[in-house]
């Protein structure tokens, strides 16, 4: 007999209020800190001889907050951990004295004692004898709402087996794999928890400034929604499979398989396929595989699940992404290191495009690529980034600037700008700051938090990538490969254009060259030599880049003449 739960068709609710000491013990917190905030940043930022020191002293608050924050989420576990996770890795809206601080809660979480997490399979599964030759109790990895234990089935169970794995087993063991089951009561838990972050969100919601620019009760109904997809281990089985079939074919991505028949609704075994962790670099280099085509992997990926597929992994922290080296040690791709694939595991959060936010999405990509402050203000706009009433023409004034002070730096510095530099826009555009005319739409909570962390992981991997290489590269594909049907003869245009500024650029390096104005800074001679093959393969790709902007406006114009023509 296998007790099977049923996941409910909406988010459940609590009948009343818990008053027990955990739904008290959340509310208190959270009332201390928005007391503090009240008195100290609101009312005391208004009071001319404390206003600096406020400002002074708030990075070491911040501090104070975040680590206050961690000690209560380490010792209640459940959604606490998960919202300090979702906290710690929201390096684009949060302060680093928030964010690093927080970082711990990703590789903090305790373990489910042993005899309670085995009670939990036996109650979901029967007797483990029949179904695993064995089941290691020390577990892989302790998250905040379920736990991995490594196991191997009987191989009369291993219903995947196959010449590799036969040839890999140990004698009476067959496949190896992992088994996550939910912590015990955590559904309780989680109702207990989401019914007083609920209060504390209408309590967010008494201060103006956030209330025109962000439903917080809204972002918490998304945060819970996504949190019972979580607790249902049969979605996430389904998510695996998807995830399976979109990379079917694609030996460079490994998705682990799925074994439905020993999983339940609060039990899933999946195929072990854990290898080198992500951010691991030493043990990268040691392999052969470079760090910094392993980067250029990550992005790409995300690039294509979001914008192509509409549909991500939302969740990519440390632990839930491995590189799996491939071929023999000193086997070689020239210029990248050791082949290697991507290894996803935890599909429990995913992430969901819709279709209009998708070609939205495209449209922002594209218009960064091409630098067309009005196209981006525009998309922004119909994603709802904006509140009713915002001056569009300041918005692009101000987005104009900063793409052509960004464009070109690495992740680390955008990250981390310049504060002179910061001050330098904030005077600048100091109306858009003072009115702040915008707002969180409810759809980007997961995407936003879902690329602040690959964008960590890629500056780990490589602090001086490029992005805008990647953004570049891709959104010219989109252009070439899909969104040609969707922006037409304008968009080939536009794009061809950019390309062929290549030249002119060109140009004008030269006469400022000729005319004395250009300043060459020294560099050592080795990384003169870098920049200068780096510099040859730019103006080679330019060429072929010129020729396919002029063939595709060429093949455009000859369809569109020949319909013409067809119709006369």
């Amino acid at each position: 007999y296998v007790f099977r739960f049923t996941p409910m068709t909406t988010t459940p609710e609590p009948t009343r209020l818990p008053q027990n000491g955990r739904f008290r013990r959340i509310l208190f917190f959270f009332a201390r800190i928005i007391l503090h905030l009240i008195l100290w940043d609101i009312i005391g930022g208004r009071i001319p001889l404390l206003k600096n020191y406020i400002r002074q002293s708030r990075p070491a608050r911040f501090r104070r907050f975040a680590r206050r924050f961690r000690v209560v989420a380490v010792d209640m576990g459940g959604v606490m951990i998960k919202l300090g996770q979702f906290f710690s890795s929201r390096v684009d809206v949060l302060p680093p004295e928030i964010t690093d601080e927080l970082q711990g809660l990703q590789d903090e979480v305790p373990p489910e004692p042993a005899a309670r997490i085995f009670a939990a399979l036996r109650a979901e599964l029967g007797e483990l004898d029949g179904r695993f030759a064995e089941v290691e109790a020390a577990p892989l990895a302790a998250a905040s709402l379920g736990q991995a234990h490594r196991a191997w089935l009987l191989p009369e169970n291993d219903a995947k087996r196959d010449a590799k794995r036969d040839a890999e087993r140990d004698a009476g063991r067959g496949a190896d794999v992992v088994i996550k089951v939910q912590r015990p009561g955590i559904e309780e838990i989680v109702r207990i928890d989401l019914a007083a972050l609920r209060v504390v969100a209408r309590w967010t919601m008494r201060y103006p400034p956030i209330r025109r620019r962000a439903d917080v009760p809204a972002l918490m109904d998304e945060f819970a929604r996504t949190l019972w997809e979580e607790l249902d281990y049969e979605a996430e089985a389904d998510n695996a499979e998807r995830f399976a079939e979109m990379y079917a074919g694609d030996d460079s991505v490994i998705i682990p398989a799925v074994y439905r028949e020993h999983s339940t609704g609060r039990v899933i075994v999946l195929e072990n396929v854990e290898a080198i962790k992500i951010t691991d670099v030493d043990q990268l280099t040691a392999v052969g595989i470079d760090p910094v085509t392993v980067g250029e992997k990550l992005l790409d990926a995300y690039f294509r699940q979001i914008f192509l597929q509409g549909f991500f992994h939302a969740d990519p922290h440390p632990g839930n992404l491995f590189i799996q080296p491939l071929g023999s040690d000193d086997e070689e791709v020239e210029g990248e290191g050791r082949p290697f694939a991507l290894v996803f595991v935890d599909f429990g959060m995913v992430g969901r495009v819709p279709d209009l936010m998708g070609e939205n999405l495209r449209k922002v990509l594209i218009s960064v690529t091409q630098r067309d402050a009005h196209k981006l203000t525009e998309a922004y706009d119909d994603l709802g980034f904006f509140l009713p009433g915002a001056d569009l023409e300041r918005i692009t004034e101000a987005q104009a600037t900063v793409l052509d002070r960004i464009w070109g730096r690495n992740l680390l510095d955008l990250a981390r700008p310049d504060p002179k530099e910061v001050q330098e826009l904030g005077m600048e555009f100091r109306d858009l700051l003072f009115d702040f005319p915008f707002q969180v739409p409810q759809d980007f909570i997961y995407l936003g938090r879902a690329m602040g962390m690959v964008s960590g992981l890629v500056s780990l991997l490589n602090p001086d990538v490029n992005p805008w290489y990647q953004i570049e590269k891709f959104a010219e594909e989109l252009v070439l490969k899909k969104e040609m049907r969707a922006f037409g003869l304008e968009a080939a245009l536009s794009l061809a254009r950019r390309l062929l500024d290549g030249p002119s650029q060109v140009q004008r390096l030269l006469a400022a060259a000729e005319s004395g104005r250009l300043k060459v800074q020294s560099v050592p001679d080795r990384e003169m030599l870098k920049r200068l093959d780096r510099l040859e393969k730019r103006l080679g790709q330019l060429a072929w880049s010129v020729l396919g902007g002029a063939g595709m406006i060429a093949a455009v114009l000859w369809k569109r003449g020949g319909r013409k023509a067809d119709k006369e």
